[in-house]
């Protein structure tokens, strides 16, 4: 398992050696409850705050715009179901996106039942949104707008500080679910114009089971959880002090890193593109190619299965995914896929690679030497390619790519 070629850090990275460390005492000798107002309870407590605060820095906010949560899918829940709730006599139109992820798109379904209107905007062939269709889909009973930082299975980055200028000029809030870039590209919430932002430590090399949302000053929310004062009421629960302190460390690392990690994983991942895209055919590249995520080569493989392919590139020592973890194994194609015009036996090839700071040129070339074969093994047992490969032998296929 260590000799594999781990490329699908979108669902998880490896725990950062300095935030494990980091962590450490608050498994043992520094064990108090940071809410204990006694010599137990102080270095719990000042760690916390220590590690909110690098993480505001991370994104741009005041430490005291942070809520910490226990993964980013309950950070968009609170944002959404919270901030709806404690305005629930102020609009009941809600615009997002048709690409979101489940912890958004479930939620504001949910409203959508109980009586809210809600606007899904499309997005074009390489899965952006146009502020101009949220301009357009503004109403007098507006009262949220929902769009996400970027897709985690096409890389497409959103023009979030247009769609900003947009909401801010009508007073509606902004919320975006950025667990896909913080930590990762470059997020500062007041140049987004964002007033919610949900993200997670385990993108970004922290560890799992903390998360947070930023909530702007002055914002109100209704707590999902309630029972005590943590997170000034807005999410109680005893905090998870070991989890923070190692999301605080890895916001360091990964703000002192963004420099450099951007444009070795961009050159990296275009190899893993352009090199796909010259010897595999009917390979159909997804996302925007420039305005995308550093380390995601995305395709949909026709004439292949998704999960059989994740399954066959895993025995020759190659970690990939088919899709979302959220919903790879819920789905046999995506609705991101299908949102961005591809057919379903087009679309139920998709394969999502994601590079992370392990990821280096000699593994990149060893899965561009690799996954020819191995989608041609899985070609052989389909009728349909036989038939598209004869096709393009006479000159009437498709090209490459």
């Amino acid at each position: 398992m260590n000799d594999a070629i781990y490329l699908d850090h979108i669902a998880a990275t490896p725990l950062l050696p300095a935030a494990r460390e980091a962590m450490l005492p608050y498994f043992g000798e520094s064990f108090g409850n940071p809410q204990s107002r006694h010599q137990y309870g102080e270095g719990p407590r000042r760690a916390l705050e220590t590690a909110r605060g690098h993480i505001a820095d991370l994104i741009g906010c005041d430490a005291r715009e942070l809520i910490f949560t226990a993964s980013g899918s309950e950070a968009n829940n609170l944002a959404i179901k919270g901030f709806l709730a404690a305005h629930a006599d102020k609009g009941r139109h809600i615009i997002t996106t048709a690409i979101e992820h489940y912890s958004v798109a479930h939620p504001i379904k949910h409203l959508e039942r109980e009586g809210y209107t809600v606007t899904w905007l499309s997005v074009d062939q390489h899965g952006r949104v146009q502020p101009e269709q949220v301009a357009e889909a503004i109403r007098d009973d507006t009262v949220l707008v929902s769009i996400l930082h970027a897709n985690n299975e096409i890389g497409t980055i959103e023009p979030l500080e247009a769609i900003g200028r947009l909401t801010q000029a009508a007073d509606i809030l902004f919320h975006t679910d950025a667990v896909a870039t913080v930590g990762v590209i470059p997020f500062n919430c007041d140049t987004l114009g964002i007033d919610m932002a949900a993200f997670s430590a385990q993108q970004f090399y922290g560890p799992k089971g903390v998360a947070a949302l930023y909530l702007r000053r002055g914002t109100r929310i209704a707590p999902l959880v309630e029972g005590g004062i943590q997170e000034s009421g807005r999410r109680s629960g005893t905090e998870n002090v070991a989890g923070i302190v190692g999301m605080g460390a890895a916001a360091q690392a990964a703000g002192a890193r963004m420099k450099v990690e951007i444009p070795r994983l961009s050159a990296l991942r275009d190899r893993l593109i352009d090199g796909l895209m010259h010897t595999v055919p009917f390979l159909h590249p997804t996302g925007d190619r420039t305005q995308r995520l550093p380390h995601i080569a995305s395709f949909a493989v026709e004439y292949v299965d998704g999960e059989a392919l994740v399954k066959m590139l895993e025995r020759r020592g190659i970690i990939a995914a088919s899709g979302s973890s959220c919903s790879s194994d819920a789905l046999k194609i995506s609705p991101v896929l299908t949102a961005i015009g591809l057919p379903g036996n087009v679309a139920q090839g998709g394969l999502v690679f994601s590079l992370g700071r392990g990821t280096n040129l000699a593994e990149i070339e060893t899965v561009l030497s690799v996954f020819p074969e191995v989608v041609q093994t899985l070609r052989r047992v389909s009728p349909l390619y036989a038939d598209a490969a004869q096709t393009q032998k006479k000159g009437a296929g498709k090209p490459v790519g």
